[in-house]
């Protein structure tokens, strides 16, 4: 049931794809925030944050890990069909939010460089996410936009769409 991670430097969101990932993790550490802290930080994850506390996953997204998240952003969640949102964050929904939510989440950490060698993985609500890598890296049909934000219990990877399992 662990979930979402999202990671802040300092002042600055360490948003930009790794090329050497030990100098990553000094130029861009997790600072010791879990991945509920580093979310509300970050500023453009409100509408995952406020799913997340509706699912009452809080208390998971602050475990150990490592988790490795696909995180649709603010203008992600945009995009879906008006009203869908404030449906799923009513309690009644709570089982769909939370189904929807573990769909964007792998257990362990896998970082870009392991992403784009696999064709798919399994989520932590049982059903696999496809992964395609030519020219940019797609799961399911969201585009991976940033990679490798390293956090206090795992790594995200930020897409431009919400996965439907």
């Amino acid at each position: 049931m662990k979930m979402f991670s999202i990671a802040l430097v300092a002042t600055a969101l360490c948003l930009a794809p790794a090329v050497n990932h030990a100098a990553e993790k000094k130029a861009c550490p997790a600072d010791g925030k879990n991945i509920v802290a580093t979310a509300v930080e970050a500023g453009q994850f409100n509408t995952l944050v406020a799913a997340v506390k509706a699912a009452g996953l809080v208390e998971a997204l602050s475990g150990e890990g490592p988790l490795t998240v696909f995180a649709p952003t603010d203008e992600a969640f945009s995009k879906l069909p008006e009203g869908t949102v404030e449906s799923l964050l009513q309690p009644e929904n709570k089982d769909k939010l939370i189904a929807i939510l573990k769909y964007h989440v792998v257990a362990g950490k896998v970082l870009a460089r392991d992403v784009v060698k696999l064709k798919s993985a399994d989520t932590l609500n049982g059903k696999a996410v496809s992964i395609e890598a030519d020219g940019g890296v797609k799961i399911d049909q969201a585009n991976v936009v940033k990679t490798d934000i390293m956090t206090s219990n795992g790594v995200i990877h930020v897409i431009d769409q919400v996965l439907i399992p």
